[in-house]
Parts: structure tokens; sequence; C-alpha cells
């Protein structure tokens, strides 16, 4: 999740609430995001779902980015293609990941993205970040351990490493985004059709592989209401609506401002998947979560973010 950086002058407190809401909307649905998956997803239909969900908004991507894709270069296409396939890395772990572990575990695993990213911008320039910070990294760790033990100490699910592994993927994307000179200038909404063309691209190939699973078409076919619904509100709400609202609001308020409601995302997954998914913390996951939580927004505060 990344936006565009425009910057802003001082909002009136009316307009202001005009402009967090649909942002805060946003941090909801990407907080229900993992309950949603995890419903309409098994082990066998990944990548069948996975080209169905974005394949379904590309084209409306598209139509809509037309002049900025003929406008981009050569070196701008293979940087965006370089970076879809890292997206399309980190929606297979992510989506593997959610199939194998709870939707609260999986939203709040992967807000240590938040963490990682100032860490391994830190090891690339050689700077060493505050000490609060590290703290605060230490606190989210210490989190995620006890958030992915159950009624006693156990090794964590396959599911918890995928989500770790996807932040760790989360976090190099970012890194990739900020240092590869050819997608610099870009706009962002051609790029991000890209990135998602390239993505779906290998999901398709992917799919296509013996023993990968059903194809996209046998999937959609076995789709009732409750999973096309399900599919629809990753598309539609998830990427579609996410994008474009991102795209409005960094242009109405700070990008600091968007970037710390779009923070209360791991809130969201965690109330969405105990209020409708029925999913319990325990004690230590409890614990854990608010660890986590807390880390997280130390970080936050700590890395200037």
């Amino acid at each position: 999740m990344s936006s565009i950086a425009v910057p802003s002058a001082g909002l009136a407190p009316r307009r202001a609430w005009l402009t967090d809401l649909p942002v805060l909307l946003v941090a909801v649905f990407w907080g229900a995001s993992y309950l949603a998956a995890k419903d309409i997803t098994t082990a066998q239909t990944v990548t069948g779902v996975l080209v169905l969900r974005f394949a379904l908004v590309l084209p409306v991507l598209a139509v809509a980015g037309r002049r900025g894709l003929r406008a981009l270069t050569a070196a701008q296409w293979r940087g965006a293609g370089l970076l879809g396939l890292v997206l399309s890395g980190i929606f297979l772990l992510e989506t593997y990941g959610v199939v194998h572990t709870s939707a609260t575990n999986a939203g709040l695993i992967i807000s240590l993205t938040m963490i990682f990213t100032p860490l391994a911008e830190a090891a690339v320039t050689r700077v060493r970040p505050p000490r609060a910070f590290l703290g605060a990294a230490a606190l989210s760790m210490a989190g995620v351990v006890l958030l992915t033990q159950g009624g006693g100490f156990t090794a964590p699910s396959a599911g918890d490493l995928l989500m770790l592994l996807a932040a760790l993927a989360r976090t190099a994307h970012v890194l990739l985004m900020a240092r590869v000179e050819a997608v610099q200038n870009a706009d962002s909404l051609p790029l991000t059709t890209v990135q998602l063309g390239g993505a779906v691209a290998v999901f398709a190939v992917l799919a296509a592989v013996p023993g990968t699973g059903p194809a996209p078409w046998t999937v959609a076919a076995g789709f009732g209401v409750r999973e096309w619904t399900g599919l629809l509100f990753l598309s539609v709400f998830c990427t579609l609506f996410a994008f474009f609202v991102q795209m409005w609001a960094v242009r109405r308020t700070s990008p600091s401002r968007v970037s710390l409601l779009l923070g209360t995302e791991p809130l969201w997954a965690a109330a969405v998947g105990i209020a409708l998914g029925g999913e319990r913390l325990g004690v230590l996951g409890l614990l854990g979560a608010v660890l986590v939580l807390s880390g997280t927004a130390l970080g936050r505060r700590a890395s200037g973010a």
C-alpha cells in the first residue's frame, strides 16, 4: 500500500472529516479482506481466486489509465513489471497464509510491515534507527510470538509463517518502489495497472501448471452467491475503491494523515475476525495482539511515519 506524496494545507474540520471517512473505510475493507479471502479460498483454489479477483478490476484500471499507459517508457514498463512480480509473491503468500491461519492473526502479523520497512531502510542506508524504534520493534515481535500461541507455547502455524514472509515481501516491494529509478516519475494509475497485470499473468501461469488446483473458470463455475459476493468485495472495495480513494485523498489531505488512518487496518482485521468470524485469541493471543498494535503504533511515531 502506497500513496502519492502530495503536500497539502490545513483543512477545515468538516472537510477533513469528509476526506477522512473514505480513507477509514478503506482501512475497514482491508481489515475485513482477510476474513473474506479465507471464506472463499481453499489451499487448492488460491491461484484461481487470485486470477479472478484482479482480472475483474484490470479492465477498469486500464481504461481509466489508458493515456498514462501509452505515456510509459520501456524502462518504466520493465520497472513496473519487476514490481508486479514482487506483488504477485505478496498476494500468494498472503492468500496461502490466511487459508492456514486465522483472519485475526493474518491482519495483525502483516502489520509488521510498518516495523520491517524502517529496519530494512536503515540496513540499506546504514543509518542506525532510534533506540525508541528498536524497542518498538522488539515489542511487536514479542507480540507476534504470543499472538501465534493458543492455549500454550507451540510452534507457529504454517499460515503464521507465511504471513510473516508476506510482511517481509511487502517491505521489499516498498524499498523497490523507492529505488527503481524508472518508476519514480510514473503516474500511480498506469504503474498500478502494469503491476496488477504482471501479477495476474503470474497467477494465470501458476494456475495452468498441473497440480496447482482447478482453473480459474472452474473455480468461478463452482462459486455460489456467497463466494461471488466475497470475490466482488475483494475486487471492487478492497482493490478498485481503495486505490481511487488513496489517489483522491492524498490530494486533499497530508500523506501522513492518510497513512495514519490506513494504519488502523490490523485493528479492523482483529475486530472482523472476532465479531464475524467467531475467532478467539485466548489470553496469550490477546496480550500478543495488544503488544503488536502498541509496537507498530510506537514504531510509526518513532520513525516519524
